[in-house]
């Protein structure tokens, strides 16, 4: 069956056909509910959420671009639109400090470790770091999405990196005085 029918007929509110595009893109939708979410419980949480969101507002897919694009981006929306009830943007000061640029030597450094301390950060900073880092969002399109002025998207992201910055350089100094 065709991606387009297997969507025609989640149109037509087939649970079979519900159940096969749910296997389908799963993973792929649960990686990204992890980059958002605090731990591996609430990705769950938000990716059974973001299905649940993706089958009520299958009728709005209008063949238009790709699909995979379609469904991660309401998949995006309902994780923030979770943080977004829950007040996690708000800062107190829009100081942009300076741009911290993180390099790492260190070639044992794996993806599961990044995804860890990224996940560690407060909500505010992780939302904007993944939303800009690693999914490409100007800061503009992140002020928008979270309801948040550019400026504190520019402030959370700058914190979000100094705070990385930081848990890598002390990871990386129990790791040297261990080796000792």
């Amino acid at each position: 069956m065709s991606l387009e029918e297997l969507i025609n007929r989640c149109k037509d509110r087939d649970r079979k056909a519900q159940e096969q595009l749910y296997r389908l893109f799963n993973g792929k939708l649960y990686s990204t509910c992890l980059k958002y979410s605090r731990n591996q419980t609430e990705a769950e949480d938000n990716l059974q959420d973001s299905f649940m969101a993706i089958f009520n507002k299958i009728d709005q897919y209008r063949f238009k671009g790709s699909f995979e694009g379609w469904i991660r981006r309401v998949t995006v929306n309902t994780v923030l639109q979770k943080y977004r009830k829950e007040k996690v943007f708000n800062i107190v000061s829009e100081e942009i400090a300076d741009e911290v640029e993180v390099e790492v030597e260190d070639d044992d450094i794996s993806l599961d470790y990044l995804l860890g301390i990224i996940q560690r950060l407060p909500d505010k900073y992780r939302l904007t770091f993944n939303l800009y880092v690693l999914d490409g969002y100007s800061h503009k399109e992140i002020s928008e999405m979270l309801g948040v002025s550019e400026g504190t998207s520019k402030s959370n992201l700058s914190r979000a990196r100094t705070i990385l910055k930081a848990h890598i350089e002390e990871d990386l100094n129990k790791k040297k005085v261990k080796s000792l």
